[in-house]
Order: C-alpha cells, then structure tokens, then sequence
C-alpha cells in the first residue's frame, strides 16, 4: 500500500489530521519500534523493563505527534527512548533500599574480633618485655616509642633531651631489639648490649 500523501519519503508531516495521526503514528511504529526497543535493552539490560519503555516511549510520541515538526524523526524518537530509559533509571535507583540485614552487613565493627584482640594485646605485652630488657637509657626510649607508640618529639619533650639524640636511641633500641628477636640476647641478661 502506498503511503498517503502526507508522508515524504517516508517521513511524518506535521499538520495531518486525526486519521493522518494514526496513520503516521503506524507509520512511525512500524519502522522504528525494533529501533526502540534495542535501545531500550541496551539502556536498562532488562528485556521486560525494555518493553515497557518502548511502549512508554511510542505512547509519548504518539501524544506529541501534532507538535512534531517532521524533521529527523530517527533522532527524535531515539531521544524520547533515552529520556523514558534515563528517567526509569533514576526513579529505579530511589525505589532500591537495602534490606535491613543488608545495611547491618555492611557496618564494618570497628573493634577486632576476640582472638585478633587478644593476639595484639599478647604482642604488645612481648613488645614491652623486650624494651624493658634493652640496657639504659634504650629501655625507656623504646617504652616510649614502641610500646605506648609516642612520636620521637613527644618522647624528646617529655625527657627533655635533643630531638637528634632521641633519635639515635630509638634507632639503636630498634637494632637491639632486631638482634633480641634474631636470638642474640644471651649478654642482656647481665645488662650487656654488645
């Protein structure tokens, strides 16, 4: 069957009456709704949600047929398609709320578990053996630094010594506590470090 004459080349003519609407409307569906519909899946990754949209989607263009102006009628009914699918994603993304066992899931429990509170607690008194067995004044620098994790200025200040010198301290008690862990510390027990 011909097209009417109100068609160009195929394309919607603005201005058509009620039965010219429909016609174009056919038209318009017949050669775009595969179109649409493609688009629609690829957008939301969902055939049945595609559906629906590619219905939305003619339905909007059929309600705004008589303000068409005729022109690049691919185009304009592409866009109609992305709003419909833009829109959807939106509105999707509100309606989605975790359960409340999901949200409770992810609430990270900033406390260690027993057994890694009781590992660290036992790691930190082994810390504090070892620097009570380095020789003075390594002893209390190491205290300070490794087991009650004070910064060397905080150390320097509250001792009132040079900073330098505090720094040297906690690098030699640093080395003796390494060779203390290699097992070399026969000599500590009579107050040696070498």
């Amino acid at each position: 069957m011909p097209l009417p004459a109100r068609f160009n080349k195929g394309r919607v003519q603005k201005g058509a009456g009620t039965i010219g609407t429909e016609e174009q409307f056919t038209a318009l569906l017949t050669r775009y709704e595969k179109l649409v519909y493609t688009l629609c899946y690829r957008m939301t990754g969902n055939p049945f949600d595609a559906q629906d949209l590619t219905q939305d989607t003619f339905l909007s263009a059929y309600q705004r047929l008589q303000d068409f102006d005729g022109e690049h009628e691919r185009a304009w009914i592409c866009r109609i398609a992305v709003n419909k699918c833009m829109d959807h994603q939106k509105s999707a993304a509100r309606r989605i709320q975790p359960a409340e066992e999901e949200v409770f899931l992810t609430i990270t429990d900033q406390k260690p578990d027993p057994e890694t509170a009781w590992l660290q607690e036992e790691s930190r008194q082994e810390v504090l053996k070892l620097c009570r067995q380095l020789p003075p004044p390594y002893n209390e620098i190491a205290e300070a630094h490794f087991y009650e994790e004070r910064s060397i200025r905080e150390i320097a200040e509250e001792k009132g010594r040079n900073l330098r010198t505090v720094q040297t301290q906690v690098y030699r008690a640093k080395g003796l506590l390494k060779k203390r862990l290699k097992g070399g510390h026969s000599r500590w027990k009579n107050g040696q470090d070498t």
